[in-house]
């Protein structure tokens, strides 16, 4: 039992799974809850809440209202290794320890933040793209914007609800949407491509906890498992024929190019939008009736990992979506899957990869087998690359050489040391246990950054 100097608490899971509980020192910050979640699931980022109202890390223990109970809701977000699927942008950015950023990269498209460049000195703690724009959280909640207008660069038009408050951003080609700690939506950026959500506005305004996205439309996960949809219809945006299927127990959504896939809490899977892009489950359904853990897509297919470490494909076969030729390869012992453009890479508990889909988008990866044989600790994919992190730091690439495939000119540097890789449409970034950055890939993508090299010799925390 606690005492009165400490508090307890429940961390709980969407589903109502206790991911940890214990009493803690009321003199202490929840930082120490975002630990224990992490210690649950690691490699993983995650939200805390208590009904619509935002824990961050800083918040004093001893400020949590626990009159109605002790359960405080875990909302798992992506990755903070790698998303299941590479960003669409065409450019990097850096987060600094500090809270300052570095861009490089296409300048229209994000890699010239000059325009914004006082308000990037300091405090920035989140930055997520479209393809030609990036969008940072600051500390304050505030939100600032820069890149190509059309693809959500510019965010005048919403502006005062962006000044404080917001806690999550989701990026697609080009608009964003924002949740604040309220959890009501805000999104900018092409109106056809999920920039404006006024048709679903009313179911906006409260419980949103997470938000993902396909290539134009939207969808957002409420805290009592609902899921709501909008922009581009034929990609996902339209989820009427599933609707019944959405109205409770979700409790994560992933996106291919034109389709979204739900899991719920009793495992099961749903999934609509484009049939060709994973959108019609049917020839697997009897798979997906329980035990799925994850999903994440390519372009056009999905990969679900089930809890005995199967995994189930569905959608575009020419993009990952048949995965016969290793199928016995993935019977168990799948524990993450990730994504290029048209193939899939699967790291096994035993730390071994297999690959599938294009071969020339990082589906065959017989050239550097032997490196994957044993140590993978990370794999995150370009739009036709992968790039693996094994357990002694050194980096193992395939796929496509002009979008990262071929790493042999940053070889020296890859050899030891890494500890996260970022990819985007055609780069890679590799940050260092020292917080410097190593890139390579398509010059025009990132993987040239020569011209801000000397702010990324040290500090660096993140890239996105």
């Amino acid at each position: 039992m606690a005492t009165s100097s400490e508090i307890y608490v429940e961390l709980v899971e969407l589903s109502g799974h206790v991911v940890a509980k214990g009493a803690w020192s009321a003199t202490l910050r929840a930082n120490c809850l975002y630990q224990s979640a992490h210690l649950a699931k690691p490699g993983h980022r995650c939200r805390l809440l208590q009904e619509t109202w935002e824990i961050t890390q800083f918040t004093p223990l001893a400020a949590l209202d626990l009159s109605s109970g002790t359960c405080i809701q875990v909302v798992w977000l992506s990755s903070s290794a790698a998303d299941s699927r590479f960003s669409n942008s065409n450019a990097l950015v850096a987060i600094k320890a500090d809270g300052s950023v570095v861009t490089w990269g296409v300048a229209d498209y994000g890699g010239c933040s000059f325009a914004v460049a006082p308000l990037l000195t300091e405090g920035v703690v989140q930055v997520r793209g479209t393809s030609g724009a990036f969008a940072a959280i600051k500390a304050n909640g505030s939100v600032v914007t820069w890149g190509d207008a059309d693809f959500g660069g510019n965010s005048s038009a919403v502006a005062p609800l962006l000044m404080d408050g917001v806690v999550q951003i989701c990026g697609i080609d080009c608009a964003f949407a924002a949740i604040k700690a309220n959890g009501s939506v805000v999104t900018w950026g092409d109106a056809d491509y999920g920039g404006n959500s006024s048709a679903v506005a009313p179911l906006l305004m409260d419980g949103v906890v997470q938000v993902c996205g396909t290539y134009s439309a939207f969808a957002a996960i409420k805290a009592d498992g609902s899921v709501v949809t909008w922009g581009g219809a034929d990609s996902g945006g339209n989820s009427s024929a599933v609707a019944p299927l959405l109205t409770e127990g979700v409790v994560q959504v992933c996106g291919t190019n034109g389709a979204f896939a739900a899991i719920k809490a009793d495992g099961s899977v749903v999934t609509w939008g484009g049939a060709d892009f994973g959108g019609n489950s049917s020839a697997v359904a009897p798979l997906l009736t329980e035990g799925v853990v994850q999903v994440c897509g390519t372009y056009g297919a999905f990969a679900a990992i089930k809890a005995n470490g199967s995994v189930v494909t569905w959608g575009g076969a020419h993009r990952g979506g048949n995965s016969s030729a290793v199928a016995p390869l993935l019977n168990e012992g799948v524990v993450q899957v990730c994504g290029t453009s048209g193939a899939f890479a699967a790291i096994k508990a035993d730390g071994s990869v297999v690959t599938w889909g294009r071969a020339h988008h990082g589906g065959n990866s017989s050239a550097v087998a032997p490196l994957l044989n044993e140590g993978v600790v990370q794999v995150c994919g370009t739009y036709g690359a992968f790039a693996a992190i094994k357990a002694d730091g050194s980096v193992v690439t395939w796929g496509d050489a002009d979008y990262g495939g071929n790493s042999s000119a940053a070889a020296p540097l890859l050899m030891d040391g890494v500890v996260q890789v970022r990819g985007n449409y055609g780069a890679f970034a590799a940050i260092k246990a020292d917080g410097s950055v190593v890139t390579w890939g398509g010059a025009d993508y990132g993987g040239n950054s020569s011209a801000v090299a000397p702010l990324l010799t040290e500090g660096v925390v993140q890239v996105c």
